[in-house]
Order: C-alpha cells, then structure tokens, then sequence
C-alpha cells in the first residue's frame, strides 16, 4: 500500500469547487418547486439554522435573503433554536420557517432542532444538504448539492456550493434577473478564481512568517471571514479569530503586532471604511491581505491584495468567490506546519451528540 499523502483529499476538493457550482445550479432547475414552497411563500420570520461552517454559511444566506428579497430573516446555531427557542426568534412571529443547513444532513443539533419545531402551529421546515441518504434529507424537503459532497473532514467545495445554491434560489424567489445574472458571472468566473487563489495562497503562505490570523468581515461577509477564520483553525492548529471589521477597532486590534495576517473581505458597499481599518492594521505591524472585487491607489499600501473580479456583481453575489483563498491558506499553512489538512485531529466530519 503506497503511503496516504497528506491532504490528498482537500487539495482536489478545494479545486472543484467550479464543478460544484454548475452542478448545484443544475440541480436546482429539478427542484425549482421548492423556491415556490417556501422562499416565496408569505413567512413572518425565516431562519436558516446551522452547526460550525453551516452556521456561518447561513449567516450569509440570511444576509442575501434580507438584502434580495427585502424580509426579515435570522441566522442562528442549530443549538439556538433547538435550546433557547423563545429567546431567539420573535415571538410575535405567527408563520416561521426554518430551514436547517447541513453538509451531511446528520448533524445532531441540526436534526434536534428542526424535530422540536415540526409540529408547532404556524412553522415550517426545510432544508439543504449535499447527502439525499441524510436525516436531514428524508424529514424536511430539502435542496441538494450534488457535487458538494466531499471525503475531507473539513468543509470546502460544500461551503460554496450550498452558499451559492441558496443565493441561486434567493434571486429567483426575487423576480429580478439582475441577481441571476450576477450569480452566473461569478460561476463562470469560478475556476479562473480558484486557479489564482492556489498560487497566491501557496506563495503568501511560503513568503511570510505568520503567527496569527485576523479575518474580517461585514454584511453577507462576517459568515464569510468567519469561516476562513475556522477554515485554518481545522486545518493548522493556529491562533485565529475573525471579527466583524469595523468592530475590531474597538478593542481587539491590541493582538495585532508583527507576525499577526489580518485578511480583509473588503465589500464595495463599505470599501472606504475597510480599507481604513485594514490599513491602520498595517501600521501596527500586521500582513495585510485584501480580497477584493479591484485594486486601485486606495489598496496600495496592503502586502497582498487578491483581486476576486467582477464589476457590477454585487456584494452577496460574489461571497462563494471569495472561499478558495482562504481555503488554501489553511491548507498550506498545514502543510507548511507539517500536518495533514485531511484529518484533523479531534475532529469527525459528522458531530453527534
């Protein structure tokens, strides 16, 4: 038996994420009577529930959902809702619907929560997931991303996809074909996208002496930064947070010194403001990586700037572009520390209670 390379299985994953997209896309065109059901169907509230990196992707699909669709949605953990229910979503809310995020479709606290919620008055459940052999699967109608299933214990090309399949939704519950149009920019500029981000993530990676990684975030992006922020945690064992980015300033920059990454998402949106923040970080002494849509004069003074493209897509619409970087950050930085990417340790690709 030839010995197991060390990440053999996340680098190929990482790298698909281009396939992953089309075919969740296509996939969707199936099941388009599920926009019907519930998108588009008059809720109150909706509430996209998730554990770890499914948490962090609902966060994003509530973004889009508030920003596309122009109603009142929530992210919450799956423990939450399951644990704190009266607490955590609005009382006055007759019609709720929860649609439980899972890459496996087995998470305990994703299968608790939405089983406590199914037979209340007025809530409604459903899902999505990349296994139709899931829990999750058979007890609420639920989308499925086909190619986003992956062996790795950590969560890449399924982040994406599943992301990217719910904003897919989103714009057409939206009636405006301005947000398709986006969306389809940005698959097709997906594996231009995911070629670039493994050289420059290999070479940041070989170039600096990094110690300590910021991300930061605002909007559909907090999600984002912080599950580039779990992404290398998994994958290398480092010391990393992420914040919301203006809300570092107010405190939490007193970590950063030299040694320290802070990699900015940085939104057309907010761009003024974040390149600000980002550029007193690089007076104290931190790397800065930007990600962004362009560069320009006002990005000059970052270490690494990585242009994501696509001008005239908006925030919510690139957020699935902005994945591969950080992904292979956290794949070379363990590789660089002599671990393996594949197989974390204390960690299962399924949490179980």
């Amino acid at each position: 038996m030839s010995p197991k390379i060390p990440g053999s299985l996340t680098y190929p994953e990482i790298g698909s994420q281009a396939e992953a997209l089309a075919a969740a896309r296509a996939q969707l065109h199936r099941q388009d009577a599920w926009i019907d059901r519930y998108l588009r169907a008059a809720y109150d509230e909706v509430v996209f529930i998730g554990s770890g990196s499914s948490y962090y992707q609902a966060q994003t699909m509530a973004a889009t959902f508030r920003e596309w669709l122009g109603r009142s949605a929530i992210a919450l953990p799956s423990s939450e809702l399951f644990l704190f229910r009266e607490t955590a979503v609005r009382r006055d809310a007759k019609r709720v619907l929860v649609v439980g995020v899972s890459r496996s479709g087995e998470s305990t606290e994703v299968i608790l929560a939405l089983e406590a919620v199914q037979s209340l008055p007025g809530w409604s459940t459903c899902g999505i997931t990349c296994h139709e052999t899931s829990k999750l699967y058979a007890i609420a109608d639920s989308l499925l991303s086909p190619k986003g299933k992956e062996e790795s214990t950590v969560m890449t090309k399924s982040f994406s996809s599943m992301t990217y399949m719910m904003q897919c939704a989103i714009a057409a519950a939206s009636g405006d074909a301005a947000h398709d149009a986006e969306l389809r920019r940005v698959e097709a500029a997906c594996a231009d996208v995911t070629a670039r981000a493994d050289l420059a993530a290999k070479r940041i990676v070989d170039t600096y002496d990094l110690n300590k990684f910021i991300y930061l975030g605002m909007g559909a992006y907090y999600g984002l930064a912080q599950e580039a922020s779990l992404k290398i945690k998994e994958m290398s064992y480092v010391w990393t947070e992420a914040f919301g980015t203006l809300e570092f300033r107010h405190g939490p920059k007193s970590i950063v010194e030299p040694g320290t990454l802070v990699v900015a998402f940085v939104s057309e949106a907010a761009r003024a403001y974040e390149l600000k923040v980002a550029e007193e970080m690089k007076g104290y002494g931190a790397t800065v990586l930007l990600l962004v849509e362009r560069s320009g004069d006002d990005t000059a003074f970052a270490d690494e700037t990585f242009v994501v493209g696509g001008a005239g897509v908006g925030d919510a619409a690139r957020a699935s572009a902005y994945m591969p970087l950080v992904q292979y950050l956290g794949y070379y930085t363990a590789l660089k520390r002599g671990l393996d990417p594949d197989h974390p340790r204390n960690l299962t690709q399924v949490v179980k209670i």
